[in-house]
């Protein structure tokens, strides 16, 4: 009998077109119940239903990258593109962008330095990718807007969540990680190999598949709720059914696999060895793509279900694929134990159940389907195939794919050496990498590269013009971009262009336009005019900590100085010194810090960490007087100085020396030689200087929202979207803990400054969720100041 509709899904149609692998899938918007796929052979291909039969129609076909192309996403219509974007990833280190009318790439994104191999977009035009480099990016239009690192090894699966600024990777180095605002929140931990899918259940839940063939479903708050068994090899792709928590898996077991209600309710095999991708379109019909360049859609509804014609077409390919026993996939196989044809006639207990017989000395797997009530031939298992690395280029190494992995023993007695090698790479340049790696001796370079090439006859693919062939000179080359925001490679200076800050010869805290300076005027901002100017952003000067009491920073330093032990102990003279050089930074004497001064000072500053704060508290007052500014941040100093002050910035070390550290950093931005090491090494400082938001201690708070604004200061003066996004970042985390409204306010006047004029920045911080942090500043009574500059912000997000 035929069985009634919602009880099993069937063939809808074959789509051939790629000519390789199908690698991705992904539902588009445009046109709609369409879809999009990319493939080995280079190229992402639009399909849309065919309205008069069961079929779909290749819209068009899209080509930009130069290499195999893995992943492909849709980024949603925006004012600029109503329909939306596509987006794919590929091994070339490329993340291409297309209309979805126009088959050559409307920008690429350059950054990756490794196969891109996982894409999800979110709201605002915000693209995260996942790479083999270890690392995921955040971009924004064309520009790389963060790298989120903290994984060590491929990251082969990431998904942004439906809540404002929450992203998951998911890497072969077995964890899942939780990213908020760029910085890792939670590592989930539980499968027992790479982790290669994602897909988001909820706000609150995520499922993972990975090749431990196991399916994971988590809650957010780190919990793993479940655990799904069925596959019996790697898992590659997961995708979820609409408005419910159903989901289908495809993987190595050359199957799909449909659960429902936590159990697999149907195993549908395919005549590929791997089943790369799936993807669910709004109707419920499922869509698989394969090893063997074949896309097939499969369906529940019986008006869309193949004809007898093609589904008979079907299985008799399936009955034909050769079956690898290595695979493990069918279990131990013995032929000599098997039973005849005779087997087949007990029905099978379960769907997707399988039985192997032997026929003529020939062993045939079978398949049971409870829909049909039948045993289907899943094909003939052979002694050993030795396509399937031909065909699938699977083989993992150190988490990533290759075509081949070979073993080397370069003698007898000693260790064996793995060499992974992909057909598109050079011989000689692979051979020559093998043996730097393993520190062998580069007199075997002839007779590596010769074994690669007898090892891998025929085995190149159809055009490897030189653009791939050496990645040191050809146009796969890795080239630092102008975006890469890499501190390590000195590009224009930002500091000495005409935006530069000139320390005027007044005092530095000239008072903005606008009347009282909201950081040092008395109070708050009292407006009695009806609009309110914003006097608050962009700032343009450093913020420095400037008050200090000389004669008790002295006393305090002497009283700890008769207690120090005999090795740090300073002599009279020291201590006069270091006075002297108090009364020349404290404006009290015009006289110029001499060297022997600020010798006496580093000597000081590397006291023991229990006694050091008054020395500390010298060295942030004197920091800003541009002799002993140029001498601390100067080429050749700077190092150990940062590296001190760092020391200090510990959370577990004593919060006063937490405060005056983070006060000195503040104080270096008011020379050019402060800023441009503070701007040189802001990725560290950040790095350090955030987790010292952990004490609750409301000064410690105040001085790293200070020092934040103080980088949105320079910031502001140069176009470096990575390093506003790092500064969104910290803003937006620090929010989270920080109750004193000084730093609140601070905090604001930072992100005012960094969102001002440059609508990259306005779109991060929404897709950051920043607005919805600071609404309730909004209402703030006093001080005014913190209501009204929060207004302004609000006003450009």
């Amino acid at each position: 009998a035929m069985a009634g509709e919602g009880s099993a899904f069937r063939l809808r149609c074959s789509l051939l077109g790629h000519g390789q692998d199908v690698r991705g899938l992904t539902r588009g918007l445009f046109p709609e119940g369409g879809f999009v796929s990319v493939s080995r052979d280079r190229t992402a291909r639009l399909w849309a239903p065919d309205g008069l039969n069961r079929s779909f129609t290749e819209m068009h076909c899209m080509s930009g990258h130069s290499n195999f192309v893995s992943c492909v996403c849709i980024i949603p219509p925006s004012d600029l593109y109503p329909r939306g974007l596509i987006a794919t990833g590929g091994n070339d280190h490329n993340i291409c962008i297309f209309t979805i009318d126009n088959p050559a790439p409307l920008y690429i994104l350059k950054g990756h330095k490794n196969t891109v191999c996982s894409l999800s977009s979110g709201k605002f035009g915000t693209l995260l990718s996942g790479s083999w480099d270890t690392t995921a990016k955040v971009w924004l239009n064309d520009r790389c807007m963060m790298t989120l690192q903290g994984h060590t090894a491929a990251i082969w699966a990431v998904k942004i969540l439906p809540e404002q600024g929450l992203m998951l990777t998911g890497s072969a180095d077995k964890t899942i990680k939780l990213w908020k605002a760029g910085r890792c929140e939670r590592t989930f931990t539980g499968h027992e190999d790479c982790v290669r899918g994602l897909a988001i259940l909820s706000e609150m839940e995520f499922l993972s598949c990975a090749n431990d063939a196991t399916v994971r479903r988590w809650q957010i708050s780190g919990e793993c709720l479940q655990v799904y068994y069925g596959h019996t090899n790697y898992i590659y792709s997961i995708s979820v059914f609409p408005r419910c928590k159903d989901f289908v898996t495809t993987g190595e077991d050359r199957s799909l696999r449909i659960w429902k209600q936590g159990e697999c309710t149907q195993t549908i095999r395919l005549p590929a060895q791997s089943v790369w991708c799936c993807c669910v379109l709004d109707n419920g019909d499922i869509v698989v793509g394969a090893s063997d360049g074949i896309i097939r859609v499969f369906t529940e509804s019986l008006e869309r279900t193949a004809s007898a014609e093609e589904i008979q077409a079907f299985e008799n390919e399936l009955a034909q694929a050769p079956i690898d026993p290595k695979t493990g996939d069918l279990g131990d196989i013995n032929a000599d134990d098997l039973p005849g044809r005779e087997h087949l006639k007990d029905p099978g207990t379960r769907d997707g159940q399988t039985r192997l017989i032997k026929d003529n000395g020939k062993v045939e797997a079978y398949q049971w389907s409870v829909s049909e009530g039948r045993w289907i031939k899943i094909g003939d298992v052979v002694g050993s195939s030795g396509a399937t690395q031909q065909t699938s280029g699977k083989v993992l190494f150190e988490g990533k794919e290759y075509d081949y992995v070979f073993t080397i023993d370069v003698n007898e007695n000693g260790p064996s050496y793995k060499l992974p090698y992909n057909i598109t790479d050079d011989p000689w340049l692979t051979a020559y990498n093998f043996l730097q790696k393993n520190d062998l001796n580069p007199m075997f370079l002839d007779q590596v590269a010769k074994f690669i090439m007898d090892n891998t006859k025929g085995q190149t693919l159809l055009s490897t013009s030189n653009q791939f062939s050496d990645p040191f000179t050809g146009a796969g080359r890795y080239v630092p971009g102008s975006s890469s925001g890499s501190s390590t490679i000195p590009g224009a200076d930002p500091f000495t262009g005409a935006g530069r800050y000139v320390p005027g010869s007044a005092s530095n805290a000239v008072p903005p336009v606008g009347g009282v300076d909201p950081f040092t005027g008395m109070g708050a901002y009292q407006s009695t005019a009806a609009k309110v100017e914003n006097i608050y952003f962009p700032k343009k000067d450093a913020v420095t900590f400037d008050q200090a009491n000389p004669t008790q920073i002295l006393g305090k330093l002497k009283e700890l100085n008769g207690s120090a032990a005999e090795e740090h102990k300073l002599t009279e003279d020291d201590l006069i010194i270091l006075e002297k050089l108090l009364s020349a930074t404290c404006n009290t004497s015009t006289e110029t810090p001499t060297a022997q001064q600020l010798q006496t000072l580093w000597r000081a500053v590397n006291w023991p960490e229990d006694i050091v704060f008054p020395a500390l508290d010298i060295l942030r007052v004197s920091v800003r007087h541009p002799t002993v500014n140029e001498n601390f941040c100067n080429e050749k100093e700077h190092v150990q100085f940062i590296i001190l002050l760092l020391k200090f910035l510990n959370p577990k070390g004593k919060q006063a020396n937490q405060l005056l550290a983070l006060r000195a950093l503040c104080n270096c931005f008011v020379s050019h030689a402060g800023q441009k090491l503070m701007m040189e090494q802001r990725d560290e400082i950040m790095t350090q200087a955030i987790e010292t938001k952990s004490g609750n201690n409301k000064n410690i708070h105040i001085a790293l929202a200070t020092l934040t604004l103080n980088y949105a200061v320079c910031l502001h003066k140069v176009n470096n979207i990575e390093g506003k996004a790092q500064c969104l970042s910290v803003i937006s985390t620090v929010m989270e803990v920080v109750q004193d409204l000084e730093a609140i306010f601070r905090l604001l006047v930072a992100l005012g400054t960094l969102i001002s004029d440059d609508t990259n920045a306005v779109q991060l911080a929404r897709s950051l969720g920043v607005d919805s942090q600071i609404k309730k500043y909004a209402s703030v009574s006093e001080p005014a100041k913190v209501k009204e500059c929060c207004r302004f912000v609000l006003n450009l997000l």
